[in-house]
């Protein structure tokens, strides 16, 4: 009987350990040291409430810093009036959260910048996971259109009236949104076929073979040519 290679030797996967690392509580007045005046904006946030009334759902001020959460469907007129009228003309940032919340689980954050003012605030909008839609607004920051294409493809939350909101990373018929609380941190085996480990061998379809207990064959191996003397050192 012919003895097994190791990469035939199916192995036990290891049970990956969880280590919680505990958070503080927030410290109330406290005195940050941290904390940039250029974060604290608090007559921004009085217009925002002035201008949108109940459109403006939460302002939190945390660590000196305001984040104000409005309503999805109103966060382009909410970011036009911020850009027009308080000069906040840079978008610095836009990405999503997966809170893994019955409601409310999405989350999409904008942070807004006033290179004249040198101040800073951060939007939120929260969405539903049955219907994660929120309008693009691309049509005031340009800037927008790459980070609403990244965070479409890592959470599927869907920009409505962008220009060309196809995936950033992933294939287009990718059915997974890997940034997503429920995607396995070591993929999805067979999900994504990726190229071969050796010329001419089978696609990889498993992204972390040994973590699944199978040992991949080496990476590329070139034969010595047959003229070619074979070094002892």
């Amino acid at each position: 009987m012919a003895e097994q290679t190791g990469n035939e030797r199916p192995k036990t996967p290891e049970a990956l350990k969880f280590y919680f690392t505990p958070v503080d509580p927030p410290r109330g007045d406290e005195l940050n040291p941290h904390a940039k005046a250029s974060t604290y904006v608090p007559e921004v946030v009085e217009a925002l409430k002035e201008r949108f009334g109940d459109v403006i759902e939460e302002v939190e001020l945390y660590a000196g810093e305001h984040t104000v959460r409005v309503r999805a469907d109103k966060i382009v007129e909410v970011c036009r009036f911020l850009k027009e009228e308080q000069g906040f003309n840079y978008l610095a940032d836009l990405g999503g959260i997966d809170r893994f919340t019955d409601e409310g689980r999405f989350e999409v954050f904008y942070n807004l910048v006033s290179i004249e003012r040198r101040k800073r605030i951060r939007l939120k909008v929260r969405v539903e996971e049955d219907n994660p839609v929120v309008p693009s607004v691309t049509s005031v920051y340009r800037a927008a259109n790459w980070n609403e294409r990244e965070c479409y493809d890592m959470f599927g939350i869907r920009f409505e009236g962008h220009p060309d909101l196809r995936r950033m990373y992933m294939p287009e018929d990718f059915e997974y949104h890997p940034l997503r609380k429920e995607f396995p941190l070591l993929g999805i085996p067979g999900s994504l076929p990726l190229p071969p480990q050796t010329p001419g061998g089978p696609l990889t379809r498993d992204p972390f073979p040994r973590a699944h207990g199978y040992v991949p064959p080496p990476g590329f191996e070139e034969p010595p040519a047959e003229d070619e003397e074979v070094s002892e050192h």
